[in-house]
């Protein structure tokens, strides 16, 4: 599949930019393209020459996210950590997110909003969550298999709890008005399969 945002022109970045501020803030159905067009000082027929539909615009949004956090996983992984350590860093992603004006994470928010949305951006959502579920789950078994973690239930069943246990803990702690890390939910859950 093309990736709309590898060609994107600086204006064009610019609404993407805002965009994506945007639906972390209010999520999908919170934000228009008025918005973005007070935000950036722009028209909004401008926009629309970039992005025709909010659809298009979100689903550039949701790629982009999506090959960006990619990209911090093949970093976290080069450190050359133990799986503990390395999973340690990935909840720090979600706390550096969240440390931005209580920011959510893109696919977070979007993944409430699902039946909302067209077949396919919730496809790309999917897609964001089984990236992160694969990475997980391959770094949890081995580190259960360096001995280091103890998992109950399954590789693939401990990803699932980590990455709902990060989520959650963005959004429960923005619904309770608290600047706490969601580093520490996965700190604890991580903690509970330590050896």
């Amino acid at each position: 599949m093309e990736k709309r945002f590898a060609t994107l022109s600086a204006s064009a970045e610019r609404v993407v930019d805002a965009a994506q501020r945007l639906i972390q803030q209010y999520g999908y159905n919170g934000f228009s393209y008025d918005d973005i067009a007070r935000e950036i000082d722009i028209k909004k027929p401008s926009i629309h020459h970039h992005f025709r539909t909010k659809a298009d615009l979100v689903h550039t949004i949701v790629q982009r996210y999506g090959d960006r956090f990619a990209t911090l996983l093949r970093a976290i992984d080069e450190t050359g950590e133990d799986a503990p350590a390395r999973l340690a860093r990935y909840g720090e992603l979600f706390a550096a997110t969240y440390q931005q004006d209580r920011r959510l994470c893109v696919c977070g928010i979007l993944g409430a909003e699902a039946a909302a949305m067209s077949p396919e951006l919730a496809l790309e959502v999917r897609a964001f969550f089984q990236l992160n579920l694969d990475w997980l789950a391959n770094t949890i078994l081995e580190g259960e298999r360096a001995g280091l973690l103890r998992v109950r239930g399954g590789a693939d069943a401990q990803a699932y709890g980590l990455l709902s246990a990060l989520e959650g803990a963005m959004m429960v702690g923005r619904g309770f008005g608290s600047d706490a890390s969601p580093a520490l939910a996965g700190t604890t859950y991580v903690s509970n399969m330590l050896v």
